[in-house]
């Protein structure tokens, strides 16, 4: 894993020397975070806290909200240092091991069985970091897990597993047909299996392809302790405070892709969805995941109950 206070900084640094963008910039990321759809906010349930004063204790209840955030930014693109985020370009420029890129698909229509490669960056979102911090004040949202601009995952560091597929091309979700696969063969629209978590997939479209690597770069950074180089997103949970677990393919419970590049989308989904091509190999997502909480109006949490009748 890499350094948060190391990593940080430099992304930072590289942020405030940057020009004008001339592809994806941090003021259209961050007014992605308006889209409505893709907020899906509820009211879920009550949340109960004992309150104590030197006259005595009461219980008092605050109103338990769920709702996405967008938490990262990942680019799934073709030519190393390409993010389509271009003031973030610099954090994946080409190092020793990780210079070249580019796909081993032919022109040729009889030749569609060559791998893609794309590289993966998940940076922190801006805008769901700067919108939830101050909504979250007010009891009615909750603050988001991820730090802004925090480079989570960059594929040009883990070059052992993103570009040799090393250790998990021997992993059983790797080997085995029909197990953690994007989409589902019965439903003809499997665009790809999740493991081995690298950069190399057979995949005839572009887009397909570059959602299938967002999606393995999302399962491993959500989650701990897996063969990779990176730091994992897993914020924890607190009184009054429910964080998502890790992302699971085909499951729109545990997260939502939002498509920014090549177009900007104002709507959210699961892969597979709708396809848009890139004439440069480069796209990008918001990935937003569910949070669930409440305002404290104690000192001691004691229990929180969802009108559905489910308790946490």
């Amino acid at each position: 894993m890499i350094g948060h206070a190391t990593l940080r900084p430099l992304a930072l640094a590289i942020l405030l020397a940057s020009g004008p963008s001339v592809a994806l910039d941090t003021g259209s990321i961050a007014a992605s975070v308006l889209s409505q759809s893709c907020l899906g906010y509820r009211v879920v349930g009550l949340c109960f806290w004992l309150h104590c004063t030197a006259s005595g204790c009461s219980v008092r209840t605050s109103t338990k909200v769920r709702h996405f955030i967008p938490e990262l930014v990942v680019s799934s693109y073709t030519t190393t240092g390409n993010n389509p985020w271009s003031e973030m370009a610099p954090l994946s420029s080409p190092i020793i091991g990780a210079e070249g890129g580019g796909n081993l698909i032919t022109p040729n229509t009889r030749r569609d069985n060559l791998p893609r490669f794309k590289n993966v960056d998940g940076i922190g979102h801006p805008g769901g970091w700067a919108a939830t911090q101050l909504a979250a004040q007010s009891g009615y949202a909750c603050a988001s897990g991820a730090t802004a601009f925090m480079p989570y995952y960059l594929s040009t560091l883990d070059t052992v597993a993103w570009r040799h597929g090393i250790p998990e091309s021997v992993y059983p979700e790797a080997v085995t047909p029909g197990l953690r696969e994007i989409g589902s063969q019965a439903a003809r629209n499997m665009w790809g299996n999740l493991y081995p978590r690298q950069g190399f997939l057979v995949q005839s479209d572009d887009f397909k392809a570059a959602a299938v690597m967002a999606q393995r770069a999302g399962d491993v950074i959500t989650r701990n302790g897996q063969p990779h180089v990176y730091w994992p997103l897993t914020p924890a949970p607190r009184d009054g405070y429910w964080p998502p677990g890790p992302i699971v393919e085909n499951d729109g419970s545990t997260h939502k892709w939002q498509l920014l590049h090549p177009q900007r989308q104002n709507t959210c989904a699961i892969f597979p969805s709708n396809t848009v091509q890139s004439a440069d190999g480069g796209y990008t997502w918001s990935l937003w995941r569910p949070y669930s909480c409440c305002k404290r109006e104690g000192q001691t949490f004691l229990f929180s109950l969802d009108f559905a009748g489910d308790a946490s």
